[in-house]
């Protein structure tokens, strides 16, 4: 999982920020060189799967924005964050649908993104049967046949239901 933090310039407007999963992977990567070389500040960390599986996905997600926002090298004066409230000690609102509705929340959910498809590209190289370049990691009949054939890999999720059922049946 990864989260992003953004710090956007006022002076610097961005042209087309908007919901990262609204556009097509290559606008994104145009809008992430964007973000990167005009955003006062970004950072983006990430949690692995196996302390998803020990937290859970919501606290994960906590966490990994929280080390996004420690990371930047500007320290925010106020958050807006995507429908949660962090443990932070910031001034912060919590907005549903915020990447659709905030541009600093549109900027991170783009920089997030980016940074998973490239990481999932590379995993790609590493675990090819599983076609993460193209199924993101998502419940998807070429991932499942990457499970059946080769099993899981420390990559994955055992708290997800495919992937926990292909697990024990694959013991028995």
């Amino acid at each position: 999982m990864f989260a992003a933090a953004v710090i956007l310039d006022p002076t610097r407007p961005i042209r087309g920020l908007d919901d990262s999963k609204a556009l097509p992977p290559e606008r994104r990567e145009i809008l992430d060189r964007r973000i990167r070389e005009r955003a006062v500040a970004w950072a983006v960390a990430g949690v692995d799967a196996f302390r998803i599986d020990r937290i859970n996905i919501l606290e994960a997600s906590k966490s990994a924005l929280c080390a996004a926002v420690r990371k930047l090298a500007v320290s925010p004066d106020f958050l807006f964050v995507d429908a949660l409230t962090l443990d932070l000690d910031v001034p912060q609102r919590a907005l549903v649908g915020g990447d659709a509705r905030c541009a600093s929340i549109a900027a991170a959910s783009i920089v997030a993104k980016v940074a998973r498809d490239r990481t999932l590209r590379e995993w790609d190289r590493v675990y090819p049967g599983f076609r993460f370049d193209s199924n993101k990691g998502y419940a998807a009949p070429d991932h499942y046949r990457g499970l059946d054939n080769a099993g899981p890999t420390v990559q994955h999720r055992f708290s997800f239901a495919p992937v926990g059922q292909r697990t024990l049946f694959a013991a028995v």
